[in-house]
This record gives structure tokens, C-alpha cells and sequence, in this order.
């Protein structure tokens, strides 16, 4: 009884298997062909695919730029500001407070004499009679033009005192500015009241 044949060519047994990237399947098309990028390499690109190009990621707004890039510098110190909004407000606080004051105290004190000495010479009755004040017509209208200017005056210093303190510009004069403008009322009020009962103590010859 004859042995059949062997085989010419035997089986080969099965090797391991191999993933596509590996040979010999070959890498993926559009690759550069060579092995998976090792870790710490292109960040966001999966192993295997090709980089992106240079410039073609830009990050999303808001977020920081790389190093060296143009951009505004964040924390740096703020530009520095004029200060003359804040000084021209303190300059009109005391030219209201200041000028008004002088102006009503020398037409206070002519009113009080003038109107001292009408009350002297009996021109005053039992009811009180404006016409005491029509020698000293002009000081009256001196007293009042001295009030309106230094108010108006002292509303405009307050108002860009305040805008100097909002803004920093001149915020030191800008304060001062509002205290100035604040208290010149009261200034102006007592100068003329203490002016006005001293030129009437002298018009009616109280004061000697």
C-alpha cells in the first residue's frame, strides 16, 4: 500500500496581527508615512494624522495670545492723566467764593450806611419803606449781580469738580474744588449779613 504525497507547500501558520498603521497594510492615506507622532508632540492631533499647517489654528477670542505675539498688555500702568479739569474747578471755587464775598461785603456795607443814615433822618415810618434804598440803588444792584455770578460761578465748580473726581483728572484739586464750592453760600452769606449790621451801626451813629 502506496503513502500518498506530502504537500508541496505546507500551511504557513497565521503571524500576530498587526494594527493598519504597521506594516504591512501601510500607513493611512494622506500620512506622511512615518510612525505615530510619540506623546508630547503636536498637541490635538491624533497619532497617526498629519500636523496641521503653520497658521492655520488660531485660538478663540478672549483667550491669551502665544508668547511674542502683538496684542495689548494686559496690567500695565494706566496712562497718565491731565490734572486741569480739576485745578480750572478749583480756580472758579474761589472766584465765587472769594470774589463774591469781597464784592458783597463793600456793597453790603454802603447799602447798611446809606440805609443807616435814611433811617437817622426819619424817613422810615412804622411799616418798612424800600425807598430807604433808592440813594444806594447802585449798591443793591452790585450786591445782586456779586450773588448771581458767584452762583452760577460756584455751580460750574462743583459740577467739574466732580467730573475731575470721577475721571482722576485732578482729583486732589477736584476735592478741594467741591469743598469750596460747597461752603461759599455760607461765606457769602455771613460776610454780607456782618458787613451790612456794621454799615448800619455807622449810619445811624451806633457805632460811636
Amino acid at each position: 500500500m502506496s503513502t500518498p504525497d506530502a504537500p508541496q507547500n505546507p500551511p504557513v501558520p497565521p503571524g500576530p496581527w498587526a494594527p493598519p498603521a504597521a506594516p504591512p497594510f501601510g500607513p493611512p492615506a494622506g500620512t506622511t508615512g512615518g510612525p505615530a507622532q510619540p506623546a508630547g508632540g503636536h498637541p490635538g492631533v491624533a497619532p497617526g494624522r498629519p500636523a496641521p499647517p503653520a497658521g492655520a489654528y488660531a485660538p478663540p477670542a478672549g483667550y491669551a495670545l502665544a508668547p511674542g505675539a502683538a496684542g495689548p498688555a494686559y496690567g500695565a500702568a494706566p496712562a497718565h492723566r491731565s490734572s486741569v479739569l480739576g485745578v480750572v474747578a478749583l480756580v472758579l471755587a474761589l472766584v465765587a467764593t472769594v470774589g463774591a464775598s469781597i464784592l458783597g461785603a463793600i456793597a453790603s456795607y454802603r447799602i447798611g450806611l446809606g440805609a443807616g443814615r435814611q433811617i437817622t433822618a426819619g424817613a422810615l415810618d412804622t411799616d418798612f419803606d424800600w425807598s430807604i434804598l433808592t440813594p444806594v440803588r447802585d449798591w443793591v444792584l452790585l450786591g445782586e449781580v456779586s450773588f448771581w455770578v458767584g452762583t452760577a460761578l460756584g455751580v460750574w465748580a462743583l459740577v467739574q469738580g466732580v467730573i475731575a473726581i470721577v475721571t482722576a483728572r485732578g482729583r486732589g484739586a477736584g476735592i478741594a474744588a467741591v469743598i469750596v464750592a460747597a461752603l461759599g453760600p455760607i461765606a457769602f452769606g455771613a460776610v454780607v449779613q456782618g458787613f451790612l449790621t456794621a454799615g448800619l451801626a455807622a449810619g445811624t451813629g451806633m457805632g460811636s
